[in-house]
């Protein structure tokens, strides 16, 4: 069985690596000349910084990959479980860390906010869990599930997850401190969404981070070299600075692809790109067609502003994830809604310990607009205003212009479909679309953004197209 993979992002890179594994002949056609997609790393003054996702979680969907392939994550890649998961600051000094073990969170809480906030975080926490254990079996690693589908699968449970209600007010119920509806209504972000729109389901996304976060030595880049070298081990090839033009079909049925240079026969295709690209037409006509309607009432999810930089840290002991929060939350997002980055952003920093290497970002609208150095002001300024001085030495700025250079056709969005209600999580695509024989992964479809998810994709997709065999 021949099978084509367009792109080699995560959920690619997972689809490759299970198909050869199952023996199927695989190409792997990037248009880039490396493997990642947005798992990147940036050149900046001698140093390789991690330019896309930085937050490594649910290693259980990793461990049963790397197991269904006859090998084990730490055989490839070593970690360090963190202790502190992130680290949060405000303006007016106060800060607040979240630790691996959950005991060690209320205490902190308590200590930030005063036993109310401490106990309110305890039944946020199980609230979170609950929702988490619900949705993993039953619909994140499910096929295409749909409402109908996750109500015969979770059973009434499914009334239980406040399904209907927006993150940030279902927070309310729990925090009357406005720094902490801050601090877990960001997890609406991790899908590229509002707080203020996103459904409360997102909580769960707490319990995921509270199972681990793990830091990868050499980065998370390392991630995509291996799954690349495992499935060359298997007999995939990949071909770089290939980009597919179009979706063949013959009989009504994939027959393969056509890049610039030459066509690929196959007998599947999985593609690894945005959704949006593909709607836009650039895998051509066939495969637009295979996805018509499926963008239907979409919103685009948010994209960014992100600097790689070299430099030096003063006066703020930082953490390897840290979130410095804007004053006005509500003001962020509606900015944002507007088409505007905030002048006042939450910045995000990642610094892995000891190696004088940042990397910022900011929230910005997917308008593929290109910004310029106020923007670069405005986040310097956010974090000296929370106490930390950043001195960049090189920096590489990303903008959502570049973004949109990147991965034309989406606007800059980096995480798909935006979730501005209960109905966007039952939306998106799954692996099958209208054309036999042809396949979706990546963030952009179900079950969503995020390297887990983004490799669960991958891993349905490759069930797909075996059944199929």
């Amino acid at each position: 069985m021949k099978v084509v993979v367009v792109g080699a992002g995560m959920g690619g890179l997972v689809a490759a690596l299970l198909l050869a594994q199952a023996g199927a002949e695989v190409t792997v056609l990037e248009a880039a000349e490396r493997p990642g997609g947005k798992l990147h790393q940036v050149a900046v003054g001698g140093a390789l910084i991690d330019g896309g996702p930085t937050v490594f979680t649910m290693r259980g969907v990793f461990d049963g990959i790397f197991a269904a392939v006859g090998t084990s994550l730490e055989a490839h890649v070593r970690l360090e479980k963190l202790d502190v998961l992130a680290r949060h600051a405000w303006q007016d000094g106060s800060q607040l860390d979240l630790f691996a073990e959950p005991a060690r969170n209320v205490d902190a809480v308590a200590a930030f906010a005063g036993g109310a906030a401490a106990r309110g975080y305890a039944d946020f926490a199980r609230r979170a869990r609950q929702i988490f254990e619900l949705l993993d079996h039953s619909f994140m690693r499910v096929p295409q599930p749909g409402l109908f589908g996750l109500m015969r699968r979770a059973g009434p449970g499914v009334a239980s997850i406040s399904p209907f209600d927006s993150l940030m007010d279902e927070l309310g119920k729990y925090f009357s401190d406005p720094r902490l509806r801050q601090l877990f209504g960001r997890y609406a972000t991790y899908c590229g969404s509002s707080p203020y729109e996103a459904p409360a389901t997102l909580m769960l996304i707490a319990h995921a981070e509270a199972m681990g976060v793990w830091a990868i030595e050499g980065g998370m880049y390392a991630l995509a070299k291996v799954f690349c070298e495992l499935a060359q081990a298997r007999g995939a090839k990949f071909v770089f600075g290939a980009r597919v033009k179009n979706v063949l079909v013959s009989g009504g049925k994939v027959a393969g692809v056509a890049t610039e240079a030459e066509n690929f026969a196959a007998d599947a295709v999985v593609a690894n790109a945005d959704f949006s690209s593909i709607d836009a037409g650039y895998l051509g006509p066939e495969a637009q067609r295979a996805l018509f309607g499926m963008m239907k009432g979409a919103k685009k999810s948010l994209s960014a502003v992100t600097w790689a930089m070299t430099g030096t840290a003063e006066g703020f002991p930082l953490a390897h994830h840290n979130v410095f929060f804007a004053p006005d939350y509500k003001a962020e997002f509606d900015e944002l809604r507007g088409g505007k980055v905030p002048e006042r952003p939450t910045v995000y920093v990642c610094a892995p310990q000891g190696k004088g290497e940042f990397f910022c970002l900011v929230n910005a609208p997917a308008n593929g607009a290109a910004v310029d150095e106020t923007v670069t002001a405005n986040m310097l300024s956010q974090l000296q205003r929370c106490g930390l001085r950043l001195q960049a030495g090189a920096v590489v700025r990303t903008d959502p212009a570049a973004w949109e250079q990147r991965f034309a056709g989406t606007g800059g969005a980096l995480y798909g479909r935006a979730l501005a209600g209960w109905k966007d999580s039952f939306a998106r695509p799954g692996a099958k679309t209208k054309l036999p024989g042809f396949y979706l992964a990546g963030g952009g479809v179900h079950p969503g953004p995020g390297l887990p998810m983004a490799a669960t994709s991958g891993r349905i997709a490759a069930q797909c197209v075996l059944t199929r065999r």
